[in-house]
C-alpha cells in the first residue's frame, strides 16, 4: 500500500494558510500572508522532505504551485516537481491540466484517493492542500505528517487542524529545531 505524507507550515495556533507570500491567500481578510518565508524552514527540513514520489494537491495549492514552479529555471526543485506524477482533487478544474505529468482525479477526493493508494506505485507528498488534508483524515488515509511549526501565533487563518475537525492521536517519531526557532516534527498515527 502507498503511503500519504502530509508536508506543511503551521503556527502555534495551527494556522497553514498563506505562509509564502503577502498576496497568496486572502480569503476571509486574511492579513499575514508569508509569514513562513523569514524561517526559511523548508530548507532546513533536510532529510524530512526527501521525496520522490507522486505528489496530491487540492485545486488551490495545485494552481499556485502549477504558476510558479515551471517558471522557475535555475531551482532544482522545479524540475523535480514538474517531473513528479501530480493528482489533482478538483470538482471545478478540467482536463487537459497545464503542468505537465498531472492527472484530474474526479468524484469524491477521499475516495479517489483510497483507491489510488490501494494500486502500486510510489507513495505520496501533499503539500499544503489544508482541505484535501482534512478529507484524507476524515477516512483516515495518512499515514504521516511532517509538520513545520513556526514560532508565531497569528490568531486567525484556515488552520489545518479546525475545530469539528476528524480525531487524530498522533506519536512523534522525529523532531529537529531549526536555525530560526522552527519545529520540524514527524508524526505517525497512533492506531
Amino acid at each position: 500500500m502507498r503511503k500519504i505524507t502530509v508536508f506543511t507550515n503551521l503556527t502555534l495556533d495551527g494556522v497553514m494558510q498563506a505562509p509564502a507570500a503577502p498576496d497568496e491567500d486572502p480569503r476571509g481578510g486574511f492579513e499575514h500572508g508569508g509569514w513562513a518565508a523569514p524561517y526559511a524552514a523548508m530548507q532546513e527540513a533536510g532529510d524530512a522532505l526527501a521525496f520522490d514520489g507522486a505528489l496530491l494537491f487540492g485545486r488551490r495549492t495545485y494552481e499556485q504551485f502549477a504558476s510558479f514552479w515551471p517558471n522557475q529555471r535555475d531551482n532544482p526543485m522545479a524540475e523535480m516537481l514538474t517531473l513528479a506524477p501530480k493528482y489533482v482533487a478538483s470538482t471545478t478544474l478540467q482536463e487537459p491540466l497545464p503542468w505537465a505529468n498531472s492527472t484530474l482525479l474526479s468524484g469524491d477526493a477521499a475516495e479517489a484517493v483510497a483507491q489510488l493508494k490501494e494500486e502500486p506505485g510510489p507513495n505520496f507528498l501533499i503539500m499544503g492542500s489544508g482541505e484535501l488534508v482534512q478529507s484524507l483524515m476524515r477516512r483516515n488515509l495518512v499515514d504521516e505528517y511532517v509538520l513545520l511549526f513556526h514560532p508565531l501565533v497569528l490568531g486567525s487563518g484556515h488552520r489545518l487542524f479546525p475545530d469539528g475537525g476528524a480525531f487524530a492521536e498522533l506519536k512523534l517519531v522525529d523532531s529537529k529545531p531549526t536555525s530560526k526557532g522552527c519545529i520540524v516534527a514527524t508524526y505517525h498515527p497512533s492506531s
